[in-house]
């Protein structure tokens, strides 16, 4: 006869057994959907099978979320029921189901790939059509396509490359796993500084939108590029006695500075004044500039031989000069030499544009006078530490003060 301890253990054991078939059953044996306890089912249709099995994992994201249930022909393909546990998050409607392989074995799952983050969602009775799904290569296909691949291989071309191969890594173990090691250690160096490699490759997508936005400029500047470099291949030869040329000509130019260091930077610092005169009267400059070259022009048809063609044309009062503003100084004979008080007061008081000749200083820039030079008192950015007195007074002649 059993004691009361026996049992209490028997009873206890029973007890627990029981526990743990229900939880093996419902976990792992998918005991609960066959009961129809929980979760929602959503068919799945496909072309062909792939390999696909019953109780079959299905993943959403690389996290298991349900089994495959039933498997079922139809007139088109396949379908399968695919039990969704109560606790997966919520799936979009538009996810890509793709059946793929677990191990080399040929264990097939189907894993769940949202193409939104947004609903709708999988509900019960939800569909997956087939334009949804994507199937492994077959066994057969991939056999296939691998015989296929090692006969198009030239049998005399692969000995050509092993024997390369052997004779460039003989002797080459300790080098091949110091790279190995080094290649380890860089791995580690990037897992460590994860966030810093993932901030660069953010960095470089908004790099590589940049370029992709300035692709016409870049596409410009390489044809630029080409013509520049196809202007040097034609230069090449006065490029090549320029080269050849030019270590002599620049220590003729520094024997020249150092022999005349002194009297050249005198002789910059006084051409300050003149560039100074010119900057003045820049309107003059440019308009002697443009009528010299016609001027000369009319000059050389003035002399050709058998066609004399010099004229003179006097013009008088024309137009009439200035007789404003000289009312206070009194008539002079041009012969009365004797001495008389000077009008400082007499000037041209017509307006610049009246229809006499408007004449006078004040009717010039600045009234006909620059401004007095001051030494040293305009820098140039141009600094050469072995010719400051040159190198200060020719910066001045090239950037005068604005």
């Amino acid at each position: 006869m059993l004691t009361l301890r026996v049992r209490v253990q028997v009873i206890a054991f029973v007890v627990l057994a029981l526990a743990a078939v229900s939880y093996i059953g419902a976990n792992f044996a998918g005991v609960d959907r066959l009961l129809g306890a929980g979760g929602y089912v959503v068919r799945l249709q496909l072309a062909e099978g792939g390999g696909l099995f019953t109780n079959a994992e299905v993943t959403y994201r690389g996290v298991a979320v349900g089994r495959v249930g039933e498997l079922r022909l139809t007139d088109v393909g396949m379908e399968a029921d695919l039990h969704i546990d109560d606790s997966a998050p919520p799936i979009p409607e538009h996810a890509r189901a793709v059946v793929a392989n677990r191990s080399a074995v040929g264990e097939q799952y189907v894993d769940l790939q949202p193409r939104a983050v947004t609903g709708p969602y999988l509900t019960e009775g939800s569909v997956i059509p087939v334009e949804s799904t994507r199937l492994p290569l077959s066994v057969p296909t991939v056999l296939g396509n691998l015989s296929a691949l090692t006969e198009s291989v030239p049998t005399d071309s692969l000995r050509t490359v092993v024997d390369e191969l052997h004779d460039a890594l003989r002797g080459a173990g300790p080098h091949l796993q110091v790279l190995l090691d080094t290649s380890t250690a860089v791995t580690d160096t990037a897992r460590r500084h994860l966030p810093q490699t993932t901030a660069l490759l953010d960095d470089g997508a908004t790099v590589l939108r940049t370029q992709l936005a300035s692709a016409e400029a870049w596409r410009s500047f390489s044809r630029d590029a080409r013509l520049f470099a196809a202007e040097l291949a034609a230069a090449d030869g006065d490029l090549r006695e320029l080269i050849g040329t030019a270590p002599e000509a620049a220590t003729q130019l520094s024997a020249l500075l150092r022999d005349n260091d002194p009297e050249l930077s005198i002789l910059l610092a006084n051409l300050l004044t003149t560039a100074d005169l010119f900057r003045t009267r820049t309107a003059g400059m440019e308009e002697l500039f443009v009528t010299l070259p016609k001027a000369v022009a009319a000059t050389s048809t003035a002399i050709t031989p058998d066609e004399g063609r010099l004229s003179m044309a006097l013009t008088f009062y024309d137009p009439p000069p200035c007789r404003h503003g000289y009312e206070g100084t009194p008539y002079r004979s041009g012969e009365d030499t004797s001495a008389a008080p000077w009008n400082a007061g007499a000037a041209c008081t017509l307006p610049y544009g009246s229809p006499s000749s408007v004449r006078g200083s004040q009717n010039a820039p600045r009234g006909g006078v620059p401004p007095a030079a001051v030494p040293g008192a305009f820098r140039s950015p141009l600094e050469v530490a072995a010719l400051p007195d040159v190198s200060r007074s020719l910066g001045e002649l090239l950037w005068p003060p604005r």
